[in-house]
This record gives C-alpha cells, sequence and structure tokens, in this order.
C-alpha cells in the first residue's frame, strides 16, 4: 500500500516524548513493507540531523513550518473569550487550530484528490483536522488516538485533579460532541487502551476500534548485565505533564523522607527531557538530583536500584513502565502506572509490586533493597513479559491489519 501518516508533531527524536515514541515506531512498522509518505511540521528545536534521519525512514517527506501558537495568558480576557466563542461555534477545540497548517492542508488535499495513496494514517487525534468528511469513502482511514480528549478531562474533574475546573467543566460537552463528530469521518479507530476504546465506543457504537497498546524498542531498552545492588531510585517520565508531575511531588516530598529514616544513604534520580519548575525544585532535598539525560535514559535505569512509577491519576498508558520492565529494573508503580498491565495476582508470576500509599511505597522500596533474590525474580519477570507481549514489532502489527482490513 501506499500510505501517508500525518503527524503534525515531528517524530523524532523518540525521545522527546510518547507521541514522537509511538509516531515513530508504528512509521518504521509500516515503511517495512509498504511505501510511506509523512506530512509533519517543523518546531523551532527540530534540527537539520533530525530531518535526515526521518528521511533516511519514509519514501517522501513533506515538511512544513509549524504554526507559532498563542500564549493564553499573554493574549488577554478578550481574546481567550474569542477563541473560545469560536469553538463553541466551529467544534474543534483552539488548540488544535493553532496548531493547523493551511499549507499542509492544500499538500494533502492535492494527494487525495490525485489519489496518490491507498490510506492515510493520522497520529493523535490533534491531526484529525487534515482529514476532511467523505474522504473514508474513496481511501483508507485511520485515526490512532493517543489519548481520548473528553475522557482525560472528564477525569481530571471527577477526581478533582483540573487546575482549571470551571473551564474544563464548560468544554467537557464541547470536547464530546467534538471526538463524536471527528471519530466518525474515519474507517477505522485505534486506541491506546481500553479504557480509551470503551469510551470512543460509548460516542461513536457504530465505530470499528483497535486497542494498540505502546510498545518498546528492546535493542534501545536491552536487559541490563547484572542485577543492581544498593539503594538508588529512579523516576522517569515526562516532567512537565500534570500527573508526572504530581507524582514526583507527592514521592520526593512525601514518602522520600520516610524512605531515608530507614536508609539514610538512599539517592533519587528523577530523569527527564523536560522538567516543570515545581519538579526542579525537588533538587533541593538532599538526596534528590534532577537530571536531563545526556544520551540515552537505560543508562541511568541500568544504574538503578528501583525505578518508582507514582503516577497518582489517569494517562493514557504508560510507556516508562514498559521501558523499565525492560531494562531489567525492579519496578514500584501505582495502580495508574500499572493499569492494563498483568504483573501481579493469581497465577501471574510477580512482574512489578505495587503501592500507592505512603507505607506501601516503604515496604515495596524496602523489600526490594534488601532481597536481592526477589530484585532478580521481578527483573526477569518483568523483561521476559515485555519482550513477549509489547514490543513495537507486535503493535506495528496490530496497526498494519487494521489498515488491511479495511
Amino acid at each position: 500500500m501506499k500510505i501517508l501518516t500525518i503527524s503534525a508533531t515531528f517524530p523524532y527524536p523518540p525521545s522527546k516524548g510518547l507521541t514522537e515514541n509511538r509516531t515513530l515506531n508504528l512509521l518504521k512498522y509500516l515503511k517495512s513493507s509498504h511505501q510511506v509518505s509523512l506530512a509533519t511540521l517543523r518546531s523551532p528545536d527540530v534540527s537539520e540531523a533530525d530531518i535526515e534521519k526521518i528521511q533516511e525512514l519514509v519514501d517522501e517527506l513533506a515538511i512544513f513550518p509549524a504554526i507559532e501558537k498563542p500564549q493564553a495568558e499573554k493574549e488577554g480576557l478578550f481574546s481567550q473569550v474569542k477563541r473560545f466563542r469560536k469553538f463553541l461555534q466551529e467544534g474543534t477545540p483552539p488548540n488544535v487550530l493553532s496548531a493547523y497548517s493551511p499549507e499542509m492542508q492544500e499538500w494533502i488535499d492535492r494527494a487525495v484528490e490525485n489519489e496518490k495513496f491507498d490510506a492515510i494514517a493520522c497520529e493523535n487525534s490533534i491531526n484529525e483536522i487534515y482529514v476532511r468528511l467523505g474522504w473514508s469513502e474513496k481511501v483508507r482511514t485511520v485515526i490512532d488516538i493517543h489519548s481520548s480528549v473528553y475522557a482525560d478531562r472528564k477525569y481530571h474533574i471527577e477526581t478533582g485533579a483540573s487546575d482549571r475546573e470551571l473551564r474544563d467543566r464548560i468544554d467537557l460537552p464541547l470536547l464530546r460532541r467534538y471526538e463524536e463528530d471527528y471519530c466518525s469521518k474515519f474507517n477505522a479507530i485505534a486506541t491506546v487502551t481500553i479504557d480509551d476504546r470503551k469510551q470512543i465506543k460509548a460516542l461513536v457504537p457504530d465505530a470499528k476500534i483497535t486497542v494498540i497498546p505502546n510498545g518498546v524498542d528492546l535493542d534501545l531498552f536491552p536487559m541490563r548485565s547484572a542485577n543492581s545492588g544498593g539503594q538508588r531510585l529512579i523516576i522517569i517520565g515526562e516532567m512537565d505533564l500534570p500527573a508526572n508531575i504530581e507524582g514526583a511531588r507527592f514521592f520526593g516530598l512525601e514518602i522520600f523522607k520516610e524512605i531515608r529514616k530507614r536508609y539514610p544513604e538512599v539517592t533519587l534520580d528523577i530523569v527527564s527531557e523536560r522538567f516543570a519548575p515545581k519538579v526542579s525544585e525537588l533538587a533541593e532535598i538532599e538526596g534528590i538530583k534532577v537530571t536531563k539525560p545526556v544520551s540515552s535514559i537505560v543508562e541511568y535505569l541500568h544504574w538503578a536500584t528501583v525505578c518508582v512509577l507514582p503516577i497518582p491519576t489517569k494517562f493514557g498508558f504508560k510507556m516508562e513502565t514498559l521501558q523499565a520492565m525492560a531494562a531489567g529494573v525492579p519496578v514500584v508503580g501505582s495502580d495508574r502506572a500499572l493499569e492494563g498491565l498483568k504483573v501481579d495476582g493469581a497465577g501471574v508470576p510477580l512482574r512489578a509490586m505495587r503501592a500507592n500509599e505512603i507505607d506501601e511505597y516503604v515496604y515495596a522500596i524496602g523489600r526490594l533493597f534488601s532481597e536481592p533474590k526477589l530484585r532478580e525474580k521481578i527483573s526477569e519477570n518483568g523483561r521476559e513479559f515485555v519482550a513477549k507481549e509489547y514490543t513495537w514489532e507486535k503493535m506495528g502489527k496490530r496497526y498494519e491489519q487494521l489498515l488491511l482490513d479495511i
């Protein structure tokens, strides 16, 4: 097939975040058997080396200048009201419109009109804007929803995690209508989690929806050669996202001090490409370092004794959990961090330890510090589980089959 992948987010390097990582790996798998073109935007941080790398991975690269997004906090009340009114009238959220490129739209329109492609794969819901109503009748169309915007906003309101609750409550029915409308344009839909599938199915009952979780590149996250002792903790993830910020602060401010009472030599590395100020300030606590990886995050994982993932709220399918398990690092994670993964319970080999309260974290981490055999068992079980169930090759096959089945 001749496949066009649409990703307004430039999908390289994959270390930038979950969106780039997922898009790149699915793109690479499709390229192994099909002729693939990529339409994307170049943001200011995209280097010539990044572009050269992507060009090696696709048959055709159509790259356009990114649209500079307006900063809502500098716009003033009148501009914000104007944007909301447009959302109300047109049905498309402001963040989608702010990333929209008419130049890229014109290129895609011409390609579809000339029947250049057999299939169109939209990576992430923000790219749905480039697919016009009715295209599904003449070209295979798939939307890969990395996270349901309506479900996420609804969850944050229900759990009290919203930092702008009034705005979110006003936006919620509009987001529901928006998700219903854009999902109906596509022949098939991919979601990352079962929860998102249920949510989308409730909005669009007739939609063909397939769950395709995130995966791991086992070559980039090799099993470490030796079981690491010591008392070294690590937290990984995008530390400018609300759920990760909240989790890091909960662990750093509440749990870490309790662990230090028992293990005075314990250290904690918070490793990420990006940090919110609320996470950076945790470095002021003795024993905690806030670190941006020099090359690969796997080096920090291999060095750690335990990887802690204290994610407090729903936030998609946790790629960080899979990466740590693939690297052979014992994981202590919250219910949300381990959501959807068979890591414990009756008839399941122990692949990670679960903790949600302070005393549960202290207990689980203490056991892993003091029991080398337990660390080794969880390391081996975790790696074997990811290698069997969650490689990008397996996820790519599901994505390809979704396109072929249309």
